[in-house]
Order: C-alpha cells, then structure tokens, then sequence
C-alpha cells in the first residue's frame, strides 16, 4: 500500500498516488530547467564584456554551484516521502514558520509568478508566428496607480491564460497525464538543442582569425572583471532555475529516497552539459562582437541558426522555444501546486487546497488556486518585477538548506551518506549569503520588495495558525 499511495494527513481523504517513475523524474528536472535561458542568455552575457573561454566558465560555475544545490537537496529528500519538498525539509528541521515563508512565498513570487512570466512568453513567441491583435487596443492606456496595465497586450494575454487553463486541466486530470506530456516535450527539445550543437560545432565559420583573436582577446581586469563574471553567473542562474521543483512532488514518485537525489543530479547534469555545448556552438559561428551587437528584442540562438540555415533555420529555433517553454510551464504547473497542497494538509494555507480528487487522485483544488493567481498576475502584467526577484528570493532560501542540512545530520536526523558533505553545504551557504548580500547593497529597492512580498506572509502565518487552533 505505501509504494502505491502517500500518507494522508486525513484518514478520510484519498491520497496521491505514487505513479512517475525516475525517468520521468530526470525528464521533468531537465524539462524544467531548459525554457527560454539557453536561447537568449549568450547575447547579455556577450555584452558583459568578457571573453569565450570566461562565458563557458561562466555557464559551468553556475552549473557546479547548482549541482552542489542538487547535493544538498539530495541529502535533505531521505527525511520524507510526503509531497511538498523543500517546504517539508524547511517545516521538518526548522518547524512551521520558516516552512510557511517559503511556501508563501512560493505562492506570491516563486510558483505564481515563474507560471505567469512562462505563460507570457510562450504567447509572445507564437505571436511571432501569428500575431495576436489586442481585442482591447480602445483600453490599453487604462492604468491603475501608474504600473498595473490590464488591457495592454490583451492577445497575448488571452493566449497566456488560455495555456495556463489548458495544462492545468491536463493536470487535474492526473498527474501521468502531466508527466507524459513532460517526457514528450523534454525529450523533444533535448534533440532539438542537440541538433543545434551538432550543426554548429560543424559549421566552418566564416569570420577572420583576426577578428576572432580581437573579440576573445579583449578582456577586463579588478574589480570590473569580477562584477561582469558575477553578472554572467546570474544569467546563467536563470537558466538553471527550476531543478529543484521535483521535490514538490515527492508524494507521488516511486521510491522517492532512492529516485529524487538521482532524478536531480542527473537532470541538472544533462542541463549543465546542453548549455556549455549550446553555447560553445554559439560562439563557434558568431564572434562574440556579432552577438554583442544583436538586438534586445532579437533571440541569440535564432541569429545563430538564421547563419547556419537561413530563415528557416530562424524559425525552427522560435518553434523550439515555443516547444520549450510550453514544456516548462507545465513542470511548474505540475509541480508547485504540490506545496500548497502540504501546507493546506499541515492546516497552514487555504483548507480546501489539501483536497484530493476522488478519481483524479491530484491536489485539484491547489491545482484550480495555481490556476487562479497566475492569471490574475498575467492580467495585471506586475509577473516581470516579481520573477526578477526569483533568484534573490531561492538562494535565500538554499541558504536555509544547507543549514538545515547540517542541523539534520547533527541530531541523526539524516544517517545516509551525503555526497560532498560537508564541504558542499558550507560553501552553498556562504555562497547564497554572499549573493544575498551583493544583491542587497546593488538593488536595495528591488531588495526590500521582495523582502516586503515575503514578510507579508507573517500576518497569514498568525491567521492559519489561530485557524487551526479553532479546529
């Protein structure tokens, strides 16, 4: 009975059922992580100023630093089977209050927010294909307190809100559905970026060998260099994003102890190695002066395909990325209704959310919740200010982790053996306090919002907790 379904925290409830195997589990880290990032991140990070061999250097620290992440969360996953993740490690070696921040905050920035800002660009990029319009043109100028704009770009809205509902209808249905619709997609678009590599590895380029000396040679020094490699990795940290969501989902993976820490590894893996042979290809057919130059609202990787094979090759990279992101907003559909979920169960979020479908047997009411706040954040356009806060808000987060880490193997908590412990937790957590602090002292404004979105979570701490007393 305990490998088919997960405990629940009411003997009245039907619970998860434990359906998605580790391939699934490797596809969905992979899936997750690989959205949009490893398309557009080589123009700005070009534009730091720093040379080829520094930008790879770049992708593999974040990718490293990431994987030390996937250790630790790793060490962590042997603590529970039950869904919730990074949640349920926090509430386990923590207690409830530094739980709920996280998952407050998941549902105010890091959750709601990644599906709004996903759904948003997949629409943009179909609407490169075909153009949206804005039903709403008459009303797009109507603004509320000077930032909140609901009638600006209304097709791409429309189409944003139209995914979101669509996957998350898939998902209610159940999770295999969501996870089959994963491995589709994954695999779809790890041969695709394969492809790209294989192409542009061959390609002979066509640029002088004095250009190439120039553009790789040129190179920053001090205080400059390390502000523009600081300012790659973040890049870079973008497109790392999401391998951790997996956690969330613990309930309902197979031999979850043995399957979560593998899944993870081996996901952030195969992202790590796509992104430096990506980007590799990048700057084998383009110098880094050609990427510099290209536009904002251009693509880096579809300049470099248009290179290789003309405009088809163009629109095959804006398929991709359509396929892609399509791809990522349904891992954060799947995945982040799942610690709503536990809250609910733990009697600190919105009763109904810890609901189960009877026949489904998924969180369909977190699922509906999701659904609800992510377009609402789509209609008002604010998911741009809360997702640029994403990174500040997770290694905040990752912080807490490695002590958590540390504080568990102390007590006995976790006996098993930890890969790289206990160098890998330290230098994660003096990692996250030194980004955390850097990002305070350049974006204080930016800082103290996210901070302010994340307090405002104590006074809903309080609610529940006097809600369930009353229970």
């Amino acid at each position: 009975m305990h490998n088919e379904t997960n405990t629940s925290a009411s003997n009245q409830q039907p619970a998860l059922k434990r359906v998605l195997g580790l391939g699934t589990g490797i596809l969905l880290v992979a899936g997750l992580m690989i959205g949009s990032g490893v398309f557009k991140k080589i123009v700005p990070m070009a534009q730091t100023g720093l040379s080829e061999p520094w930008i790879l250097f770049a992708w593999a620290g974040a990718g490293i630093i990431t994987l030390f992440g996937a250790f630790t969360l790793a060490g962590l996953s042997s603590l529970t089977e039950e869904s919730g993740g990074v949640y349920e490690y926090l509430r386990l070696s923590f207690g409830n209050f530094f739980s709920f921040l996280f998952g407050w905050t998941d549902f105010t920035i890091m959750g709601c927010a990644s599906v709004a800002a996903v759904a948003f660009i997949f629409a943009q990029t179909v609407n490169v294909f075909i153009p949206l319009g804005n039903p709403f043109h008459a009303w797009e100028t109507i603004g509320i307190g000077g930032f909140l704009y609901p009638f600006a770009d209304g097709g791409i809205k429309m189409l944003a809100i139209a995914a979101i509902v669509l996957l998350t209808w898939i998902n209610y249905r159940g999770v295999q559905n969501g996870g089959l619709i994963n491995n589709i997609i994954s695999s779809a678009k790890i041969i695709g970026i394969l492809l790209l590599i294989i192409i542009g590895l061959s390609y002979a380029p066509v640029h002088t060998n004095d250009i190439q000396t120039e553009t790789t040679a040129s190179g920053l020094k001090g205080v400059a260099f390390f502000s523009a490699l600081l300012a790659a990795m973040l890049n870079a940290f973008w497109a790392y994003d999401g391998w951790s969501n997996i956690s969330f989902i613990t309930g309902e993976i197979k031999n979850p102890k043995r399957n979560i820490p593998i899944a993870i590894i081996s996901g952030v893996a195969i992202a790590m190695a796509l992104y430096l042979l990506a980007n590799a290809a990048y700057m084998h057919v383009l110098p880094l002066e050609q990427l510099k130059a290209v536009d904002q609202s251009r693509i880096g990787a579809a300049v470099v395909a248009e290179t290789l094979l003309g405009k088809a090759g163009q629109s095959l990279i804006v398929v991709l990325i359509m396929i892609s992101v399509f791809g990522t907003l349904n891992g954060i559909i799947l995945a982040h209704a799942r610690i709503y979920y536990r809250m609910a169960q733990e009697g600190y979020f919105f009763r109904k959310a810890k609901t189960v479908h009877p026949v489904y047997r998924t969180p369909s009411v977190a699922l509906l919740y999701t659904m609800v706040w992510s377009c609402l954040l789509v209609i008002s356009g604010t998911f741009d200010m809360l997702t640029n806060m994403v990174i500040f808000a997770g290694f905040l987060f990752y912080l807490l982790l490695a002590w958590a880490l540390f504080k568990m193997k102390r007590n006995g908590s976790i006996k098993e053996k930890v890969t790289g412990y206990p160098f890998v937790p330290a230098f994660i957590f003096l990692f996250s306090l030194a980004l955390i602090i850097n990002t305070v002292v350049t974006q204080p404004l930016q800082s103290l919002i996210g901070l302010g979105l994340m307090l405002s979570g104590v006074f809903f701490y309080f609610y529940f907790k006097a809600k369930k007393q009353e229970i």
